[in-house]
């Protein structure tokens, strides 16, 4: 029989009938399992090990004290760190809690702090979590309808909102207190052509406070009004006038008149000038005293390690007829490095490496210094100038402002300048600097940054150290048969006499090679609608000069370098340079405007502070034009900042009344 026939015994299984279940086996099984349950219930109902009854084991070991040695462990552990932890943990409990009261109480200071976009519903949270705490028991509100299924979605990020709750208005932030110093000035008022014909004022090339007006910004800070100087903002940007053929006549006015681009009804009158560039081929020889303040205030590190880089820049740019010297002042003056031919660089650079700052502060001193020095070295038919560089920290020295003034301006008429350069912020003495730079018939810059030093002492080297003009002064006369208002937009701090402007004795500003100046006035055309003076009931009939239909008369004086006796410039403003729209003006009319509705903006004016941040700034793209430094776009830039800072929407406390009040435009 093979493997294959062979039965299988788990088929007899299978086959086979389970046998029927015995009533007393099944009572044996059931026995048996409640006997071993009870077992193990006797067991888990054991007490635990250890040395008393119902106490866990502690240890394996005990001491002759019935105490274990974890026993010692565990108490003298949590003892120390008790004692190091409840003291100070309750003090800082003490000094940051708060109490409800204190919570309710700070919620709406909680508000009023909020940043501009800083969301309404952030807002509502902090206040709901305010009111949960100062008030514990709420009022059950009546339980409203549930929502309808066919309502329309909310879109994500939507607000909701209620009737208990409005959104916050959006707020301007109020101009920061720097700790800088700066000449308080009001702004240049209103006038009516038939009492004041005639406007008067000096030229000013400084760009200082256009550098801290955008320093201030770009650190999310409104700068002080007075710290908005209009003129120098306008003239920071070089401008495309016509220069002069020699420098006999070392420059020639530019005019034009446009629409104004905050008030349609009345008109920008544009004056602007370009020094005269001189030939490459020649070379003037400087004699250049670097003055470095080197007190303590001066470290930081936007001040004196700035100020060394700044300084590099501009000997690189001398040439072998320049000498350099250095003079510190710091509690007491001294001199760093003497007369030194400017091919010497190295040695130059390293005696400004080697300053360092520290003591107080002894200017006057420090300034008496270099002008010795610059007489050492004074060169006939060049340019003899001390540069002073400083936060404007004067403490110790001349006290009396006027008698420093005076030093100064005797050095200037021995042929010696000064000019200044400002560094950091917290410290500076605005007003010093721009005083001792009138003074000194030099200018007063701002740098801000290693970029500002670069323009300032590179690419404008030529306008900084190299005088084509001074005391160039500037007079309108209008025409009150076809001008019956007019104002000056800046120039406050330079406003001249009219008798000043023939007096040769009186000092003014001066123009370096290259550089431009401009200055606006907003006029009012006779019989415009948009007249804020009214006419005297008893005034003058129109005189004779109505049958003329010039806007006005302009008048330039101006002195050469090495001349004590001015030459004059006459010009008509005619018809010919009036445009109907400011579209139809250039584009350095157009950025010039732009400029000028920025800084009223920015300060509060009363006249031309109103136009919108985004009208600026479409005026002042289609100024840009070529814009191969930069600087035109960077301002554009600039007027986004302003516009987070001092939104259209905000309300200002200080503005006297609205603007199509002050304008009469209002329906």
């Amino acid at each position: 029989m093979s493997k294959n026939d062979m039965p299988d015994p788990f088929d007899q299984l299978r086959s086979a009938q389970a046998p029927q279940p015995r009533a007393e086996a099944r009572q044996r099984a059931l026995a048996a399992a409640r006997n071993a349950f009870e077992e193990a219930q006797k067991k888990t109902m054991a007490p635990p090990q250890g040395t008393h009854a119902g106490q866990r084991l502690t240890s394996i070991i005990t001491s002759w004290t019935r105490n274990t040695i974890m026993d010692m462990r565990i108490p003298l552990g949590t003892m120390a760190i008790a004692l190091v932890a409840l003291p100070l943990g309750y003090q800082l409990y003490s000094t940051t809690s708060m109490t409800p009261a204190e919570i309710a109480a700070e919620a709406p200071a909680r508000r009023e702090a909020a940043a501009p976009n800083q969301t309404v519903a952030d807002t509502a949270e902090l206040d709901a979590a305010a009111d949960a705490v100062a008030m514990p028991e709420p009022v059950p509100a009546p339980v409203a309808p549930a929502p309808s299924m066919a309502a329309a979605p909310v879109p994500s990020g939507a607000l909701m909102e209620s009737e208990s709750f409005a959104p916050p208005p959006m707020l301007s932030q109020a101009p920061q207190e720097s700790g800088d110093s700066f000449t308080s000035f009001d702004e240049q008022r209103l006038k009516a052509v038939v009492d004041e014909p005639v406007s008067t004022f000096s030229i000013d090339v400084d760009t200082a406070s256009y550098s801290y007006t955008r320093r201030m910004l770009e650190d999310g800070l409104l700068p002080e009004p007075d710290a908005v100087r209009i003129e120098e903002l306008i003239n920071y940007f070089p401008y495309d006038y016509p220069t002069a053929e020699s420098a006999e006549q070392p420059f020639r006015p530019t005019l034009a008149v446009y629409p104004t681009p905050w008030n349609p009804q009345t008109q920008i009158l544009q004056i602007g000038i370009k020094g005269y560039v001189p030939e490459p081929s020649v070379d003037r020889p400087s004699n250049l005293v670097f003055l470095i303040d080197t007190s303590g205030s001066m470290d930081e590190p936007d001040k004196l390690p700035l100020l060394k880089r700044a300084f590099a820049l501009l000997v690189d740019q001398l040439s072998a007829n320049d000498t350099v010297s250095i003079a510190v002042y710091a509690g007491s003056a001294g001199v760093v490095l003497e007369p030194t031919p400017a091919t010497e660089k190295a040695r130059i650079l390293s005696a400004l490496d080697n300053l360092a700052a520290g003591s107080s502060t002894a200017g006057a001193e420090g300034i008496e210094l270099a002008y010795r020095l610059a007489e050492q070295a004074k060169v006939a038919g060049g340019t003899n100038r001390v540069i002073l560089a400083t936060d404007g920290d004067f403490n110790v020295g001349i006290d009396d402002p006027e008698a420093l003034a005076d030093f100064i301006k005797g050095k200037r008429d021995s042929g010696t300048t000064l000019s200044v350069l400002g560094f950091g912020q917290g410290n500076l003495d605005d007003a010093t600097m721009q005083a001792l730079a009138q003074s000194g018939n030099g200018n007063a810059s701002y740098i801000s940054s290693f970029r500002e030093a670069q323009k300032v002492l590179v690419e404008e080297m030529g306008g900084t150290l190299d005088m084509i003009a001074k005391d160039v002064k500037i007079q309108v006369e209008f025409n009150p048969a076809v001008v019956s208002e007019y104002r000056l937009i800046g120039y406050e701090t330079r406003h001249l006499e009219r008798e000043d402007f023939n007096n040769d004795r009186v000092d003014a500003g001066d123009i370096g090679a290259g550089h431009t100046v401009t200055a606006l006035y907003e006029i009012t055309p006779a019989g415009s609608e948009g007249a804020l003076i009214d006419p005297l009931r008893y005034g003058q009939e129109t005189p004779a000069q109505a049958d003329s239909d010039e806007i006005g008369f302009l008048r330039m004086r101006f002195k050469l370098p090495e001349s004590e006796v001015s030459q004059l410039i006459e010009q008509a403003v005619t018809p010919s340079v009036v445009y109907g729209d400011i579209s139809e003006a250039g584009e350095d009319m157009r950025f010039a405007a732009a400029v000028a509705a920025f800084g009223q903006k920015l300060k509060g004016s009363e006249y031309g502070g109103h136009m919108p941040w985004d009208a600026i700034e479409a005026l002042a793209r289609s100024g840009r034009g070529a814009d191969e430094s930069g600087y035109r776009a960077e301002f554009i830039n600039l007027i986004d900042t302003a516009s987070l800072l001092k939104p259209d929407t905000a309300t200002y406390p200080d503005t006297a009344s609205d603007v199509c009040q002050v304008h009469g435009t209002c329906e």
